[in-house]
């Protein structure tokens, strides 16, 4: 057991070493479905780590109306729901579901439970964490990484600066526009 678990570990570090972009990673929607990130090849994304007890979970609302506005031009927001930071995402993936269907009316997609720091931080927060610019551990619910049609991190945007802030919108407006 203790080797099969090693294997793993290495085979995540060894995924974490060659990844050169947010499509090399494949992660579990929401319902338990895999979801490979090279399926939103050519899309500018929002990936966002959420949680439904947080004094940021109101920025649901504003991501929510951001997606809407933009989904057309080729924006799509995920979130990650995370249970890292005082146990504000204690739900089973089909609570977190519920809750933000019916108190948000998310409707952009949302993967299965993560951990977005930490020991068994899950290797695309390793990747995103791990960037130059845009690096650095996560310090709590509502962070934010843009990436560009090409699958780069362009921006990262801390938790208080709320998805439809001038900042995010010029920047998401920005990457749009580029092709």
């Amino acid at each position: 057991m203790r080797r099969l678990a090693l294997f793993f570990a290495f085979m995540s570090v060894l995924a974490f070493a060659s990844s050169t972009s947010v499509y090399d990673f494949t992660l579990n929607s929401i319902d338990g479905q895999p979801v490979a990130l090279n399926s939103y090849k050519g899309k500018v994304l929002l990936l966002v780590n959420v949680a439904s007890r947080c004094g940021y979970t109101p920025q649901y609302s504003a991501l929510e109306s951001v997606y809407e506005k933009y989904k057309d031009r080729g924006l799509v927001i995920i979130g990650f729901p995370a249970n890292n930071f005082g146990a504000q995402e204690p739900g089973t993936n089909e609570e977190i579901k519920t809750f933000c269907t019916r108190k948000y009316n998310v409707s952009f997609p949302m993967m299965s439970k993560v951990s977005v720091k930490g020991g068994d931080q899950t290797p695309l927060y390793k990747y995103l964490t791990g960037m130059p610019k845009t690096g650095g551990e996560i310090q709590w619910n509502f962070t934010k990484f843009l990436v560009d049609r090409d699958g780069n991190v362009v921006a990262r945007f801390e938790p208080a600066t709320t998805p439809d802030s001038p900042e995010v919108i010029s920047a998401l407006e920005k990457t749009l526009a580029a092709k």
